[in-house]
């Protein structure tokens, strides 16, 4: 088993070799989505990174345990617990149920997720399926003192807490900024510090989500949900705790203080966060308004598009980068992707027609090195797909009869090609649509290639580009092999 794995962890700031707590097992929590709303290309993003850890760490031989949460309820319109709750207002507006609102953006996540090849997580918790859950551990730190309850809400009390263990270990923040930089919000005053989070709010008498409690009838805060959950399927202590840049603070680092005032430890041993999709180097987000869905990228209805993306193109695109890298949105991005994309599974399909010889031109050895190398590097994708490249140069000219290949190496090229590309990475080739696939074309192209072919024999090459270039005009790629004439259409 390759097994030198090394990861990013944002509480220690640097990169640490991986050690699960109790190997083989593994146990990884990552923040999902807050159904409301159709995911946009910035949700793609988690989903799609913590897909490559999940795929890589089930390769090394681990069992893994994905957590990835539903957040319905509790997460409201201010980060600082106050506004409505997201998804109850979508209901309100649309004068629906508020699980109405999320079921349907629930399914419509999961079809999505699916069209980029997502694999689903191995538990995906609700947290309105964990109130009493989440009660208790209000109650624990109530009880232990860093809590206090105040006309029927309940609210985490940050300084008496730093005094004991340290607010903001994760993201480096400290109560003297939080004191300069936090101001008094209206309907605030209830909280003895600004910064203090709910752990549970008292609902109003129009608020829609309410549940009985000690305390009130009201709903959890946003953060504390992930500190039950994580916990009740992944224990006090686990692994991996995944999400994006922008989850860090507050959420995140709520998260911890609630888990050690709870339990007397940090929650995961590491944390690891990707970070934004831009659009003209500001963050793509919903609350900024300047988002792109996905079904707007896969159908190309939207003004800052030039056409449609095929979901594939979409997970290449973001594979491009490391995940800790921005990534900014362009057409031009998107075309190269695009572009990068289908050579490469032209490449994979390439490979069935390389004949084996006597001898191979190509290290395999060194390539599987520098794949493996690349992944164990934090999952560095951009340095594995350019090592994938070096197998797709390798394989072009194998079929134009450049370079050569065993049967043994062939097979094992073969086999690390869909490695990496398929089960790692999880790019898998896109059925074209229309009539690119029809039997009517396909015999019209027989048909060119062969008055092209006859011409090549008669020397009448003016005839022979002619045809080329004019089928490339119209999107079909013609490309000549040792084998004959093979098209595409782009």
């Amino acid at each position: 088993m390759e097994n030198n794995l090394t990861l990013f962890n944002t509480l220690s700031r640097k990169k640490e070799t991986f050690q699960p707590i109790k190997s083989p097992h593994v146990g990884l929590y990552v923040c999902g989505p807050t159904v409301y709303g159709d995911p946009h290309l910035g949700h793609a993003r988690p989903a799609i990174t913590f897909d490559i850890l999940f795929r890589y760490l089930n390769h090394l031989g681990y069992k893994v345990r994905y957590v990835r949460n539903i957040t319905d309820v509790g997460h409201l319109e201010n980060d600082a617990d106050e506004g409505e709750d997201k998804i109850a207002q979508k209901a309100r507006l649309e004068e629906i149920e508020p699980m109405e609102v999320v079921q349907y953006y629930t399914d419509r996540y999961h079809n999505f997720m699916q069209a980029l090849n997502v694999k689903p997580p191995s538990i995906e918790p609700r947290a309105s399926g964990h109130i009493i859950e989440q009660l208790e551990i209000v109650k624990e730190i109530l009880d232990k003192g860093y809590a206090y309850e105040k006309n029927g809400s309940v609210y985490f009390d940050v300084a008496k807490y730093d005094k004991d263990h340290k607010y903001g270990i994760l993201s480096g923040r400290v109560l003297d900024e939080l004191l300069s930089t936090t101001r008094e919000l209206e309907g605030q005053s209830e909280k003895r510090n600004s910064f203090d989070f709910a752990l549970w709010k008292k609902a109003t008498p129009t608020h829609i989500m309410r549940w009985p409690s000690p305390y009130s009838d009201g709903f959890p805060g946003w953060h504390l949900e992930c500190s039950a959950m994580s916990a009740k399927y992944l224990g006090n202590e686990f692994d991996i705790h995944g999400g994006g840049m922008d989850l860090l603070f507050p959420h995140h680092e709520c998260e911890i203080a609630q888990s050690v005032a709870a339990h007397g430890n940090t929650p995961a041993r590491y944390w690891m966060h990707n970070n934004m999709i831009t659009i003209n180097g500001q963050k793509m987000g919903k609350s900024l308004g300047n988002f792109i869905t996905l079904e707007e990228f896969f159908t190309g209805n939207h003004k800052l598009l030039d056409k449609a993306w095929s979901p594939m193109t979409i997970r290449f695109f973001i594979l491009q980068a490391h995940y800790r890298s921005t990534v900014d949105f362009s057409n031009e991005a998107l075309q190269a992707a695009e572009k990068g994309f289908e050579r490469l599974m032209d490449a994979l399909q390439q490979i069935d027609k390389i004949q084996p010889a006597d001898k191979t031109t190509f290290d395999i050895e060194q390539f599987k090195s520098k794949c493996y190398a690349a992944l164990n590097d934090d999952l560095n994708s951009p340095i594995l797909i350019a090592s994938l490249f070096e197998g797709v140069k390798a394989i072009n000219a194998a079929v134009a009869g450049k370079a050569s290949f065993t049967k043994e190496d062939l097979d094992k090229l073969r086999e690390l090609m869909h490695l990496f590309t398929g089960e790692i990475l999880g790019l898998k080739i896109e059925e074209k649509s229309g009539e690119g696939d029809s039997e009517v074309l396909s015999g019209v192209m027989e048909l060119l290639l062969q008055v092209r072919q006859q011409a090549k024999k008669a020397k009448d090459f003016d005839t022979a580009d002619r045809i080329r270039d004019g089928l490339k005009e119209l999107g079909i790629e013609v490309r000549d092999g040792k084998d004959g004439a093979e098209w595409e259409v782009r």
